[in-house]
């Protein structure tokens, strides 16, 4: 089930949510400017490696790791669900609460990964943490609001529209299970969970709570 888009509209500019989305393939962009060998460089220095952090260094990289991308489609995933979800809950947050709540969720995402990876010698990296954390504060924010889905049946694919509640609902118990599966290496779901979960508790703190906007049809 991939989201393609929300039917709920938004008063204002989503100018932080675009700032963040530009910020991550700007460093990117930096990330790959120079070779492999500097692209690997730059995931082992900002990238979150809980034994650096065992160790008492690096505690910058559970910032850092946020804005740092392993490859197109890991950015590019990334991106699109923030561009989705984020410009709904910066609606309702404000610009400058949106910001801090976004940068709480990555670095409690990050938090969660590297208690239940400890020890590991390999960097985590993406915004996917902070992302989920921004669809948790959807979730509460918006629980009625149609997301358009793409959802396969069989061999067919069907667009169908679904309540954010139940999507997001499904995609939260969905990452959960893949977290709980061991020696699951690839994608730090737990960092998901954790940033959801974030978002789940301070989206009502940090946003004001809309109904979606319900079209009458009078006779």
């Amino acid at each position: 089930m991939l989201p393609l888009g929300d039917e709920e509209p938004t008063r204002t500019t989503p100018i932080v949510n675009w700032m963040l989305i530009a910020a991550c393939f700007i460093i990117f962009l930096w990330q790959i400017s120079d070779g492999e060998r500097f692209f690997l460089y730059t995931l082992y220095t900002y990238g979150l490696i809980p034994a650096r952090l065992m160790m008492g260094e690096g505690y910058y990289t559970l910032l850092t790791n946020m804005f740092l991308h392993g490859g197109w489609m890991h950015l590019l995933g990334n991106m699109f669900f923030l561009y989705i979800f984020g410009d709904n809950v910066e609606d309702a947050c404000g610009h400058v609460k949106y910001l801090l709540f976004y940068l709480i969720c990555g670095v409690a995402a990050s938090l969660l990964w590297l208690i239940t990876s400890w020890g590991a010698r390999y960097p985590a990296v993406g915004a996917s943490g902070a992302i989920s954390g921004v669809m948790g504060a959807y979730f509460v924010l918006y629980p009625e609001a149609r997301i358009r889905a793409l959802v396969r049946f069989g061999f067919f694919w069907q667009i169908i529209r679904l309540p954010a509640y139940l999507m997001l609902g499904l995609w939260f118990l969905y990452q959960l299970l893949l977290a709980m599966i061991p020696f699951n290496l690839g994608v730090a779901y737990w960092a998901h969970v954790g940033g959801f979960i974030t978002g789940l508790a301070l989206g009502r703190i940090f946003g004001t709570p809309r109904r979606s906007r319900i079209y009458y049809l009078y006779y």
